[in-house]
Formats: C-alpha cells, structure tokens, sequence
C-alpha cells in the first residue's frame, strides 16, 4: 500500500473528480457518509456529539457528519472558528444544508470567551484542519485545540488532528490530542513517526472510492509492508527441495558474558529456513552453543573471550551476519574490517558490528553493497549524526541508503527501511513488547537466514521485519508485550510462518 503525501492526495481528489467524474461537494458527502457509518458502529448509542469546524474542506466535512448525525436524531452542537471569511465553497454549501435543521445548535467562536463547556462523557469531532494545513496553529486557534484537549473527553478527528502536516514534522505543534483518527482513502506519513503517537490515537482508514487509476500511476516515495507485499515476495518451499537449495549462512557473534546474543540469533537464523548455519564464537561458548542449538555448527575463536580472527574461506557462505554481543575489543574491530575487506556479499550488519563503524567511519566506505544496516535511533545517530526529528532522521536513512548503495533498517514500531533507490517502507507488524533485550539479535538471524535462502538485499528486508514483528504480535497475544522475551519471538517464528501461509 502507498503512502502518499499531502500533494498526491490533493492531486488524487482533483483525479477522481475528472475521471469518476464527481463533484467535490458529493465526494465530501460521501466521505462524510463513511465518517459517520465508523461512529454508529464504535460509539454508545445516545451520544452527544460536539463538531469543531475550520472553514476549510475539513471543516465542511464536520457540518456534513453533524447533519448526517442530526437526521439520525443524536444530539449535535457544531462550533465554527470565524476567520472573518466566508470559508471554502464546499463549506459554505454544506452549512446551508445544515440550517435546514433547527435542533443542531451552532455557534460561532471569535475569542477564547466562546469556547463551549463540553461535559463529561459527550465526544468531540475535530474537523477544525485537515491535510491541506500548512502552519503552526496560532493565536486563538492555538487555545481553542488546548481548550479541547483539556476537555477530558472522547476526541475523533476527521483526516488528520487539527495541527499535525501530513509529510514534516509537527513537533512543537498544538495539536489536538485525538483518541481515533478517521482518514481516507491511504496511511499518511504523519501517522508512522513516533514523535506523532500521542496525537493520533488510533487510526482507522476509510475507503471512500477515490480513482483507481491515480493509485496506480503515482510512484511515491514511502510504502506500507502489508500481507499482499508479503505474498509476492515469500517463496514456498518445493517438493523436492534439500538443504542445499536454503543457503549457507555464517554467524560472528558473542563475547564472554553474551554468548545469549550468539545464541538467540543462531536459533532465529535457523527457524527463518536457513539450509545449514555455522557459528564463529570464542571458546567460551562452545559448550553453550553446542548444547543450546545443536542443529548449528560452530567455529571457535582463538581467543576464549572474544572473536579475532576467521580462519574459513568466507567465499563459502551465502551470507554472514555479525554484530551480536561480540564486543569491540580492538582484535575484534579488526576482525570486523577483515570480513568487509574480504566479503563482496551483502552482509547483515547490527549492534556491535555498528558501533564499531561508528567509531571508525571509513569502514562505512568497505561494506559490500546491498548489505543491511539494523540500528535503532541512538545507534543510527552515532553512525550518520543527529536528526532535529522522525521526518529528519527517515529523510537522512534514504540520503545515505542511496550514498552508500546498502539498505538500512530503522528499527521502531513502524520499522522504517530505506532502500538505496530513496524508496522507503514502513512495517505494519510489531508491538512495544518486543523493546526487549535480545530482539534486534533475533532480527540479525532472520535476516541473516533469508538472504542466504536467495532473497534479495530489499526481498530480505521487508520479509525479515515483517517475519518478525509478526512473530512478535503472536507472542504478545498468548503472553502479552509485558511479559514477552526476545525467545518468545524465536517460539512464534513458525505459526508466524503459517500465518503468512493463509495469505
């Protein structure tokens, strides 16, 4: 599914009215229409319902909602903001349509003096600013949303809370606090960034017909991994398949005291299909190892605590993965260069392993293209600088995807990938019980696993996130995401695995 900025949907309304072709005022009716169907299936039946309208298109889109609300008798008071103009076309029609009903009160707020008491347990429509908003919310606008969110009541906003652009950062915005959000038609960037999560609420998209063909037309920068994605890119096992056909993969991970990351990641590798799995560990691990996951082979280091050198000819492996637990000890950062010098496969890259370019930044020119970059905020920071915002950091993983020719996965709820085309892909899977210790090392193996099984570098990027938030969800629903373990992941990997299956 796309995810589309504020202009492309703009450009998709002026689309569909010349192609269905609809006028925009029918197009406001019937995504009012749809607004409206949402609250009569969510909301108590006898629900007083408050409208907060701008004069814009969003604002005519709560006087349509109040009217449709009014002739199904629910109580309905609409405010309008006064600007001094008479507001959008659209608007303007649909507020004579609403005079027509005499039981809806509306008023009119110029100052902060009119800003209505709304009791306890009434709901709050915000239809005050929609998409099309293009600066901070000002002045008795700015106090009007504060007002509202000190409301303590119900609050669903209509497209997007009043406050929040579609495509940049809000951060320092007033914007209206929102519990649901109805929007339309596609996911808008806004929605995906952390800095917007206590704004948004949960968001509910709604289909309201916009033309097929702009969708398909439109490029986009940003993409939805969702189960149709998942199905072109998952490929089925064949009757006579053997572990030949399933890859190779090495793994250089683990340190005294984290010989667990080792292990973890081993056993992820191993359930994403992976062929055969060797391990690179120091001595103090063997016996761990071994025991733990018997099904890998294992290589020991030298050195009993820490990993210094691979005497295997890498060009052997289909590919490798490395970073877990294995330290930066100055041995050890010298391993790391000697696999980017000697591997010309891409390689998945996490943890220790980025720490260790992050603090010797010309090995960042040595990694072999294609290779997966796995960092989490503060680990990206330490690797490509400081971002001012979510927007800022997501521009800045796409900037250097392309400059280095590699993909970088941005770990979050809604993991963000960045391909070296500057096309990114926000994942739909995953919950904030997998903020454990142990979760990115389970990353690290089911990537390692899929790229060595012949995915490719972007193939292996989306399944592997997608896998494992999956696995992540089902865990959290018989466990719940307090009480889930990195482990937990790893046991729910096969019916995550079936799942994808019914796709």
């Amino acid at each position: 599914m796309k995810i589309l900025s504020a202009e492309e949907i703009r450009l998709w309304d002026q689309y569909t009215f010349q192609h269905e072709p609809i006028a925009s005022i029918d197009l406001m009716e019937r995504a009012a229409g749809k607004c409206v169907e949402w609250i009569e299936q969510n909301e108590p039946e006898g629900s007083v319902y408050n409208i907060f309208c701008g004069k814009g298109n969003n604002g005519g889109d709560g006087l349509a909602i109040a009217r449709m609300l009014a002739t199904k008798n629910y109580p309905v008071a609409v405010y309008i903001l006064e600007f001094g103009h008479k507001g959008t076309e659209d608007f303007q029609t649909n507020l004579a349509r609403l005079h027509q009903y005499p039981d809806v009160r509306i008023s009119f707020i110029q100052t902060a003096k009119s800003f209505p008491r709304i009791h306890t347990g009434e709901i709050i429509i915000d239809a005050l600013f929609g998409s099309g908003l293009n600066r901070k919310l000002e002045g008795v606008t700015a106090r009007l949303v504060e007002h509202i969110n000190k409301c303590n009541c119900k609050t669903i906003s209509i497209d997007i809370p009043s406050g929040m652009f579609v495509d940049r950062s809000s951060k320092d915005n007033v914007i209206i606090r929102a519990d649901h959000t109805l929007s339309f038609q596609c996911l808008k960037p806004a929605f995906l960034v952390a800095e917007n999560a206590g704004c948004t609420g949960e968001v509910h998209i709604l289909d309201i017909d916009l033309h097929e063909g702009f969708y398909r037309s439109v490029a986009g920068v940003y993409e939805w991994i969702n189960a149709d994605m998942i199905r072109s890119i998952h490929k089925p096992r064949k009757r006579f398949a053997h572990k030949g056909n399933f890859g190779h993969g090495l793994l250089v991970a683990g340190s005294y005291g984290k010989i667990g990351a080792a292990v973890l990641a081993a056993k992820a590798c191993l359930r994403s299909g992976i062929g055969l799995l060797t391990c690179h560990i120091p001595k103090c691990g063997y016996d761990i190892l071994q025991t733990s996951v018997p099904e890998a082979m294992v290589m020991t280091d030298f050195n009993s605590s820490f990993t210094t050198k691979i005497e295997e000819d890498l060009t052997k492996f289909e590919a490798i993965g490395t970073g877990p637990g294995i330290g930066t000890a100055s041995e050890t950062k010298m391993l790391l260069r000697e696999i980017l010098d000697g591997y010309r496969h891409p390689l998945v890259l996490d943890a220790d392993a980025l720490n260790i370019m992050a603090s010797q930044k010309d090995l960042l020119q040595m990694i072999p293209a294609g290779s997966l970059l796995t960092p989490h905020p503060k680990e990206f920071e330490r690797l490509f600088g400081e971002s001012a915002n979510d927007f800022d950091r997501v521009q800045l993983a796409l900037q250097k995807a392309k400059e280095l020719n590699l993909i970088i996965i941005l770990k979050g709820h809604h993991t963000f990938i960045a391909t070296p085309d500057r096309k990114g892909f926000f994942n739909s899977t995953g919950n904030a019980g997998m903020a454990t210790a142990g979760s990115g090392d389970v990353l690290t193996g089911v990537l390692t696993g899929l790229l060595a099984q012949g995915y490719s570098s972007v193939e292996t990027a989306i399944l592997g996130v997608y896998l494992h938030g999956l696995a992540g969800d089902l865990a959290a629903e018989k466990l719940s995401m307090e009480a889930m373990l990195a482990g937990d992941i790893i046991a729910n990997l096969g019916d995550a695995f079936m799942e994808m299956r019914q796709f």
